[in-house]
């Protein structure tokens, strides 16, 4: 009964935020699945392949800094003994398919969504976890895009992109972003940005915080 109230309740908050989206073709490069929750959160199309996967933050910064090589190679697949799910891997990166069921799901989908991206309108979400270093995070800030974020465990004032997410200020990283805050809330950690003002133009990643 309570999941099902929340979902209900959830729902309404996104119809919220989907009513005050004005841009709704965006492309959203994210490092993990944050990308593709706050995309079903906000009811639009996935317009890039970082769907039900993550990757790790040394081979993400490798990917968004060339882009245009890693997107025209052919994937192959590995393994790796303490994973399950299909690990696809683009030359020297890999790409951790956590929510398909095979291999072959896995690089159609990626194919299929590649297509959908548009550079015109694209977005970065990064976190400082799966390896993120400090000097990770300042590469990150200092990469040429427009409109880019890193979600983190602690207040970074020097660094623009930067999101402070509460909550994990003991850890060494973020947890799962995309998860209610508790049993009874309806928001999610993510909820500390606000997303849908940095969709619709706000470049001022320290102005979006809802703390």
């Amino acid at each position: 009964m309570l999941k099902e109230f929340k979902r209900t309740l959830r729902e309404k908050y996104n119809s919220g935020l989907r009513a005050k989206l004005t841009n709704n073709d965006f492309t959203l490069i994210a490092s993990n699945c944050n990308g593709c929750c706050i995309c079903h959160d906000l009811g639009v199309r996935f317009n890039s392949p970082f769907v039900n996967l993550f990757i790790k933050s040394k081979d993400f910064l490798k990917y968004i800094n060339n882009m245009d090589y890693y997107n025209n190679l052919d994937m192959l697949f590995v393994e790796e003994p303490e994973y399950s799910f299909p690990i696809g891997r683009l030359s020297d990166i890999r790409l951790y398919f956590v929510h398909y069921q095979n291999a072959e799901e896995a690089k159609r989908k990626w194919y299929e969504r590649l297509q959908r991206m548009s550079m015109d309108n694209v977005f970065i979400l990064f976190s400082d976890r799966d390896g993120c270093t400090y000097d990770d995070l300042k590469a990150f800030d200092a990469l040429p895009y427009r409109n880019k974020a890193v979600f983190c465990h602690k207040e970074y004032p020097e660094i623009k992109s930067a999101v402070y997410i509460r909550g994990f200020e003991n850890k060494d990283c973020v947890g799962n972003c995309a998860k209610y805050r508790s049993k009874f809330s309806i928001k999610k950690y993510y909820d500390d940005f606000d997303f849908v003002s940095w969709f619709n133009g706000n470049t001022n990643i320290k102005e979006l915080y809802r703390h």
